[in-house]
């Protein structure tokens, strides 16, 4: 449940062609910068307003006043930036998608219908096809030891070799309010995250992470 394949619908992101060759999404992470200035260039004219250098957002995304979007970032279609936003850079966030008022974006893939509406924090992170994070909810992306981060499954222990890395979250990920996402955090599709949770490791799809860390099976 790892690996990108497992975790992401790739119809709904321009990011497709940079994670579809990486076996785990976070080898895409130190892509990210780069894929958006070489596509950035392309986007349609009639479709795209390049507003700053490096800074390119759909005509018809709604942009409130009092934010911030720092270079590079694509900020796509009817996707709403709210007062407040702080776009660090390196931000690919797709269409149909909310940045609330003092959510902080910085090294991430928003892919079509994510919503971090309310004080989110969300850094070198990738968040799958119509995620939410509830209000006040945050991916910690760096070890308070500052050591390397590896991913979790059980037994299994993957060596990323990355010192930053926030949370991968699947397609239809629910999380909720005020819960912590530890670096390296890794949720399947169709999963949910109690309110108040402090979440590591990995969450299967398909189940609910409870507040005391007990995982459970959803039932259809």
């Amino acid at each position: 449940m790892l690996k990108t394949k497992d975790l992401y619908d790739l119809t709904h992101t321009r990011a497709a062609s940079i994670l579809e060759n990486t076996t785990y999404p976070w080898d895409a992470l130190s892509k990210i910068k780069d894929f958006i200035l070489e596509i950035g260039p392309q986007l349609p004219k009639d479709e795209f307003d390049e507003v700053s250098e490096h800074v390119w957002i759909a005509k018809d995304a709604v942009i409130y006043p009092n934010n911030y979007i720092g270079a590079p970032a694509i900020i796509g279609h009817k996707t709403e930036v709210r007062p407040g936003a702080f776009i660090r850079g390196s931000a690919l966030v797709g269409d149909n998608c909310v940045v609330g008022n003092s959510t902080e974006l910085k090294n991430v893939i928003l892919f079509d219908n994510v919503q971090v509406p309310h004080y989110n924090y969300v850094g070198d992170s990738i968040l799958g096809y119509r995620s939410h994070m509830g209000a006040g909810s945050i991916t910690s992306n760096v070890k308070s030891d500052k050591l390397l981060v590896v991913v979790k499954d059980g037994e299994e222990k993957i060596e990323t070799g990355l010192k930053k890395i926030g949370a991968m979250l699947g397609d239809r990920v629910e999380v909720g309010c005020n819960s912590v996402l530890n670096p390296g955090t890794v949720i399947g599709r169709d999963s949910n995250v109690y309110p108040t949770s402090c979440v590591r490791g990995t969450v299967p799809p398909k189940s609910i992470w409870k507040n005391n860390g007990k995982i459970t099976a959803k039932h259809d």
